[in-house]
């Protein structure tokens, strides 16, 4: 039988580079080679596409606060439309053959928002992970909150800017007290994220989280147990059982998610009750199903004192570096990291079969 030829696709154009390196070169470790021929396919810092060496493709890759992309001269353009020989080396222009599935792990704006997602669409690829609307709706914080609340699931309260509006203090205080915690809409893994308690860090946090997006949303702190669930599958997902993140700091932050190893603790799995367990894990799937996500998602959750779970929000490309919940979830659930890499890929095949199915003309 012929291998499988996946294309992992890692890098990208968002403030989540390097944490992409990082998952990328997990999967990469973790992959069975013996089922899979792979294509690493490496995007720069300006949107540029590589075809790397599974050997020499990063720098420092050891260390998180230093790892980096290794360009060549092997840039790689896409032809949107094809039916086969999609990706084309432009160093000699030589076409590097079909891909049956590419394999995305680009976190954030360019990579999880949809964009790239609806690229391959458009290209006859399969991809691993959410389509086009689940990423889209995922990334998107201010949407997300909008469609759950709508959805009945309890959220945080919150309140949305966009780059040109004025922010009050006085209003937001009053409206969700202190302190707050204020967001870029369209970005993940703590960046641009701060916890303002006064009038001066609020300013100063809002300025911050407007240098990595446009829209920026403010929401109320909750106290609560910090807990995540990883789900997976298409139009029957299934979801991990849950666990608990205990910061050092004074939250989960990208230092504590991605480089400082004591920066948080993770109890795996989270120390619930069973009422609590099937709670969370029901509350998880509602939301995956609710945001119109396919393929994988990790959600997460507060659960406060009283037994009310608020759900804080979706990824749905979740990060897969050695300290990552997402995987660690699947392995005490019984799906180990390479088999888990396997029943994605067989997912991103089957729903683009049934896309397949689905007519285009009359």
């Amino acid at each position: 039988m012929s291998k499988i030829k996946v294309g992992i696709l890692f890098g990208g154009k968002s403030a989540e580079h390097e944490v992409s390196l990082q998952s990328a070169k997990n999967v990469i470790e973790a992959i069975d080679k013996e089922k899979y021929e792979i294509i690493l396919i490496g995007v720069d810092k300006d949107g540029k596409w590589y075809l790397v060496n599974d050997d020499e493709f990063l720098s420092n890759m050891d260390d998180p606060s230093k790892i980096k992309l290794n360009k060549n001269k092997n840039l790689l353009a896409i032809i949107p439309g094809e039916r086969k020989n999609q990706i084309i080396n432009l160093n000699g222009y030589e076409r590097i053959g079909d891909i049956d599935v590419i394999f995305p792990i680009l976190h954030g704006p360019f990579g999880e928002d949809g964009t790239i997602q609806g690229l391959l669409k458009l290209s006859n690829i399969a991809y691993v992970g959410a389509d086009v609307l689940g990423s889209a709706v995922g990334m998107d914080k201010d949407v997300m909150k909008r469609l759950l609340r709508d959805s009945f699931i309890n959220i945080a309260d919150f309140l949305s800017y966009n780059n040109k509006e004025e922010y009050n203090y006085e209003l937001v205080k009053e409206r969700l007290g202190m302190p707050v915690f204020i967001k870029p809409a369209n970005l993940g893994s703590s960046v641009g994220i701060s916890k303002a308690h006064t009038e001066e860090e609020f300013y100063k946090a809002m300025k911050l989280a407007f240098e990595f997006d446009n829209k920026v949303i403010v929401e109320e702190a909750i106290k609560g147990r910090e807990i995540e669930c990883s789900v997976l599958g298409n139009n029957n997902p299934i979801c991990s059982l849950p666990g608990e993140i205990l910061p050092a700091t004074e939250f989960y932050s990208y230092e504590s998610k991605y480089i400082d190893e004591s920066g948080a603790a993770l109890q795996i799995p989270a120390k619930l009750s069973d009422k609590e367990i099937e709670e969370i894990r029901a509350c998880s799937i509602k939301t995956y199903k609710t945001l119109c996500c396919t393929g994988m998602a990790r959600i997460d959750v507060f659960l406060k004192d009283n037994g009310e779970i608020i759900v804080n929000e979706i990824n749905t490309i979740p990060g897969f570096t050695k300290i990552s919940m997402y995987p660690k979830l699947w392995d005490i659930s019984n799906i180990k990291y390479s088999d888990l890499i396997d029943k994605l890929i067989e997912l991103a095949i089957e729903r683009h079969k049934e896309e397949k199915k689905l007519k285009t003309s009359l």
